[in-house]
């Protein structure tokens, strides 16, 4: 299978324009740390919208952890979402995911510290939330940053990501009000494979895009 997109800007960049024709009302755009961030911001940069972060943590499995058993994400209340078909599958209790919470909840504290100092999440209400991340997997951390945006009752949620496995788009799009995926194989595998670049991204790479939009 060959790369869709070159790098996460590029992917960023084809996603803004999809998202132009929209014409969105009030647009925040809301990135999901660390990967979402370069995608993110460039969609910010073509509408001309404010850029911030929405703080999520997947909850692994057990000896397994890239294997999503949940997602925890910040808001008032934090949201946690727990995917039960997962869990049973892999042998995992609720109790596992629960044990986890302490330290992921100091990782979200510890994130938003760093990368915003501190400040309060944008209001959305009245707004268009626009949710982006650089692709898809299991949608189990999406499902959770969905769920904590509702709960700031925004106008409209939008979610928009460069590449998801087209078996996850139906049950994603009827969480939002609408759904913009560039890329939907059938054939999915991990979200790096659709990129030729698909480096790590650092603390210092978010610190220092949310700086160029004056945060």
């Amino acid at each position: 299978m060959s790369p869709v997109f070159a790098h996460r800007t590029e992917a960023g960049q084809r996603l803004a324009q999809r998202l132009l024709g929209l014409r969105l009302p009030h647009p925040v755009v809301l990135a999901l740390p660390r990967g979402g961030v370069p995608v993110a911001a460039e969609v910010a940069r073509a509408l001309g919208a404010p850029l911030d972060l929405l703080l999520v943590r997947k909850i692994g499995a057990p000896l397994q952890p890239e294997w999503a058993i949940g997602a925890l994400a910040e808001g008032e209340p934090e949201v946690l979402d727990i995917e039960e078909r997962t869990l049973q599958a892999c042998g995992a209790t609720r109790d596992d995911v629960l044990r986890t919470l302490p330290a992921h909840r100091q990782e979200i504290a510890r994130r938003r510290a760093l990368y915003l100092g501190g400040r309060a999440p944008l209001p959305l209400q009245g707004c268009t939330a626009l949710l982006v991340d650089d692709g898809i997997a299991t949608g189990a951390t999406v499902r959770a940053a969905i769920r904590a945006v509702r709960q700031r009752q925004p106008q409209r949620v939008v979610l928009a990501v460069p590449v998801a496995p087209a078996s996850e788009l139906p049950a994603l799009r009827a969480l939002v009000d609408e759904l913009v995926c560039l890329s939907a194989p059938e054939c999915f595998g991990a979200v790096g494979r659709h990129y030729a670049d698909f480096s790590t991204i650092e603390d210092a790479d978010v610190v220092a895009l949310m700086r160029r939009f004056g945060v």
